[in-house]
């Protein structure tokens, strides 16, 4: 994964410019609307952050809540992934319709792009033992830091001062804490034996564990069922989940339909799942995520669009990296940045057209996300019946289909 620095640690006075409701910011996310320059020309900067002008709203996270019973938070996949059940959501009518996964392919058509998160999930949870003192201590990697740092949440904190080291896996991985953030998180640096493992994520595979949120109780038999079947890229401390539904049957079976397909990358942190804790949601400050997104895709996205095919999003991490690349006139462009868009009701999306998601937490920024799409009271009613007819929520949970 691409080193980049945290840019909510460190402030740079850099171009900014406007891009549709976006702001690109050369390598500064904290800096207001009211500090944006007049230029509204693109710019493909791989070090870039954007975050978007937010729509003036009086919405409390209050208005997001549901009620959801512990039964329905599903703790284990399903044996065969597209056997999953599938609420489909039409914008254009009333009511559900109860599907199964694999009917998604009935609800593409030749001429639509499947977009997906081919980001993998590494195994970001370490646990080991105080250098000092060989009392327990964990480490849930978070991203990449610029100079070979990882940031990390560590537990329990008072044990991760600067300067402390830890060790895991009977001495094949080495920690030492560098700096505290102002958030708690730490900078952490990592030493091992490069000529026992070909690269970082490789001890990872030996000493790490898979980091499955913490509503998940049951133990993973296969940590392949964590991963959607298209990942390649390292770099995510959470799945994207939407996408853990296909099979490489049913990819194949839609492309052959004539169905468009493009991958990109959007490494997925724990910022996601956090419930929003201010009481409006516009005081939020949302988390960032690195993305990318190719050339080759976005002129099949474009074309496609132009010719009256929907872009279908799988998962709201696709859908972030969408929002992000588009301009104001729907036309998505090739980059690579860091995002920190805050999508909810009164949102004007720009190019997503429909969205394959999963069931999502009470007042989080997700179900945020999907009420911007479908209406907030369609969203929370269609939750409703969810929980009534005995979906399964969250990671491992059933799919819904907004279109």
């Amino acid at each position: 994964m691409r080193s980049i620095l945290c840019a909510c640690h460190t402030i740079f006075d850099k171009m900014q410019i406007i891009v549709g409701n976006c702001l690109i910011l050369a390598k500064n996310p904290i800096r207001k609307d009211s500090q944006m320059a007049e230029n509204k020309k693109y710019l493909d900067n791989s070090d870039s952050v954007i975050i978007n002008q937010r729509p003036a709203t009086d919405l409390s996270t209050a208005d997001f809540d549901f009620y959801l019973p512990e039964e329905s938070i599903a703790q284990t996949p399903l044996s065969d992934r597209s056997s999953s059940r599938l609420m489909v959501v039409r914008r254009s009518g009333s009511g559900v319709e109860h599907k199964v996964f694999s009917d998604i392919f009935d609800e593409l058509q030749p001429q639509d792009m499947l977009v997906v998160n081919s980001s993998k999930v590494i195994a970001a949870r370490l646990l080991g033992v105080c250098d000092k003192g060989g009392a327990p201590m964990e480490l849930l990697l978070l991203r990449a830091l610029e100079g070979g740092c990882w940031e990390t949440l560590v537990r329990p904190g008072k044990r991760a001062r600067v300067g402390a080291s830890f060790t895991f896996g009977d001495g094949i991985l080495k920690a030492t804490v560098e700096e505290v953030f102002e958030d708690g998180n730490r900078a952490v640096r990592f030493t091992y034996d490069k000529a026992a493992f070909s690269d970082f994520y490789a001890v990872l595979d030996e000493v790490g564990n898979m980091p499955l949120p913490p509503y998940i109780k049951e133990k993973l038999k296969d940590k392949n069922r964590y991963q959607t079947v298209y990942a390649k890229e390292e770099g995510s401390a959470a799945a994207p989940t939407a996408g853990l539904h296909f099979t490489d049957e049913l990819l194949q079976k839609i492309k052959d339909k004539g169905v468009g397909y493009g991958e990109v990358t959007l490494h997925v942190g724990l910022g996601t799942f956090r419930p929003v804790k201010e009481n409006k949601i516009a005081d939020h400050e949302m988390h960032f995520e690195h993305f990318k997104i190719s050339k080759e895709v976005c002129d099949e996205i474009n074309r496609r669009r132009a010719a009256g095919g929907r872009l279908v999003c799988v998962g709201t991490t696709s859908c972030r990296v969408i929002e992000s690349a588009s301009d104001e006139n729907g036309i998505v462009h090739p980059m690579e940045a860091d995002t920190g868009i805050f999508i909810f009701p009164g949102y004007k999306f720009k190019a997503t057209d429909a969205l394959i998601t999963n069931f999502h937490l009470p007042q989080s920024t997700l179900l945020m996300l999907v009420s911007a799409l479908a209406g907030k009271e369609r969203m929370l009613d269609a939750y409703g019946c969810a929980v009534k007819e005995g979906y399964r929520f969250f990671s491992f949970g059933d799919a819904m289909f907004i279109c």
